[in-house]
């Protein structure tokens, strides 16, 4: 597994670097088919964030947590608890179907028009609507853009207010 430390107002010192990949190292024992681990270490007034980010291999799962507290090395073990929790969600789910009948047709509603402030490119592979329902859940969003590998087109899917997920599918 390749591991990058990389800080933001904050240099990454031998001793956290060692620290980053001996916490991210552990996470092995429950997840073995980790590709790469990436963390960003940052810096503002007295807040020390840590976000890691970890690719699987095989199957394109994206694996992420942030956490904030007034010590670096704090906030790494904060994010590490997170990721671990994570894990054993995404190997629950792994063991257990979700249902069509888990998910809704999709309502859709007017949305406020306001400018673009981002923009982000990223990797799709295909996939179907319940992996991509476990991804957006992996990652804590609410929405997910995938392609779809029934339709073989890009769809999205998203975490409505009554809890329940929509799926939104593109008609040209």
């Amino acid at each position: 597994m390749k591991i990058i430390a990389k800080g933001k107002n904050i240099e990454v010192t031998p001793a956290l670097k060692e620290y980053v990949e001996e916490k991210i190292g552990k996470l092995t024992r429950y997840l073995e088919n980790i590709r790469e681990a990436v963390a960003t270490l940052s810096v503002e007034k007295e807040r020390h964030t840590v976000e890691v980010t970890i690719y699987v291999n095989g199957n394109g799962i994206i694996l992420r947590g942030e956490e904030t507290s007034h010590d670096m090395y704090a906030s790494l073990d904060l994010v590490i608890e997170k990721l671990e929790r994570q894990i054993e969600k995404y190997k629950t789910r792994l063991n257990r179907k979700v249902s069509p009948k888990d998910l809704v047709a999709p309502q859709f509603t007017e949305n406020e028009i306001g400018k673009v402030v981002k923009t982000k490119r990223f990797a799709v592979k295909p996939m179907d609507v319940q992996e991509a329902v476990l991804q957006m859940n992996l990652l804590a969003h609410d929405f997910f853009v995938f392609f779809n590998a029934h339709s073989e087109e890009v769809n999205v899917i998203y975490k409505r207010k009554d809890g329940n997920y929509g799926l939104i599918e593109p008609e040209f």
